[in-house]
């Protein structure tokens, strides 16, 4: 199957739908926060399908591995944010849960896109 666009792909759309998520939580986030956690999730949420699509744009198989490699740090990144936001008491477990649980299925798919760079190109 040929992908024509960044945004037929799974990771890409599972990244949009984080971010956007990322966004939501952090509304109601108090605004002494707004440059301290509240920006920094969503640097990093913003970050992922970002690098996806600019992975893409490169044309090239092995600056797009690169890309995605950037994009799973982002990932990672955010993880911990959300974490230290229940830490300190932001945000409840079961509101960082389902952001948390799409974040292990975008790294296993960001992973699984890369390992498979190297079989064919990706546009």
């Amino acid at each position: 199957m040929k992908i024509d666009s960044y945004r037929e792909l799974q990771v890409w759309q599972r990244g949009m739908d984080l971010a956007a998520a990322a966004y939501r939580l952090t509304k109601c986030f108090p605004k002494d926060e707004l440059f301290g956690l509240t920006s920094q999730i969503r640097r990093a949420a913003v970050s992922i399908p970002a690098n996806i699509a600019e992975g893409w744009g490169r044309n090239n198989p092995g600056d797009f591995g690169r890309f995605l490699d950037i994009a799973r740090g982002s990932l990672k990144e955010l993880e911990t944010h959300l974490l230290l936001s229940q830490r300190v008491g932001l945000v409840r477990e079961e509101e960082i849960g389902p952001l948390l649980d799409t974040a292990t299925v975008l790294s296993k798919q960001l992973h699984a896109l890369h390992a498979s760079l190297g079989k064919r190109r990706p546009n």
